[in-house]
């Protein structure tokens, strides 16, 4: 007899992103939670960044975010907020960037979950 796996709902993805959030492990957020097809959108005219899809390209987006990090002054992200197939959460980093200095960064970021994975992901900023 074998076990049928059913997708987790939308609240169950946010709350293991939470938990995996409050420990700033987001490259596990992706391995974990992100579908193969998953994109990434920044605001247009972002200084930082802009689209990627696929795991592996928004993995390198990521990545390369970090690379420029000098520093990590303050990390917060608030509890998801969910509604439907999609949930939120609010972002704030107090970072010194190469390039950049230190900055602050204040976004909510937006999730799409289908079929029990993160298939979309939006940063407002």
């Amino acid at each position: 007899m074998t076990a049928i796996k059913t997708a987790m709902t939308t609240q169950q993805v946010a709350m293991r992103f939470n938990e995996l959030a409050q420990q700033e492990k987001w490259f596990d957020i992706q391995d974990e939670l992100f579908a193969d097809n998953v994109k990434s959108i920044d605001p247009p005219g972002s200084p930082y960044f802009g689209f990627a899809e696929g795991k592996a390209a928004v993995r390198k987006k990521g990545e390369d975010f970090v690379k420029k990090i000098e520093g990590a002054h303050r990390m917060y992200t608030s509890e998801p907020l969910v509604a439907g197939n999609h949930f939120t959460v609010a972002r704030e980093k107090d970072i010194t960037v190469a390039g950049f200095g230190r900055i602050e960064i204040r976004e909510i970021m937006l999730y799409e979950v289908k079929e029990g994975q993160i298939v979309l992901e939006q940063f407002f900023y």
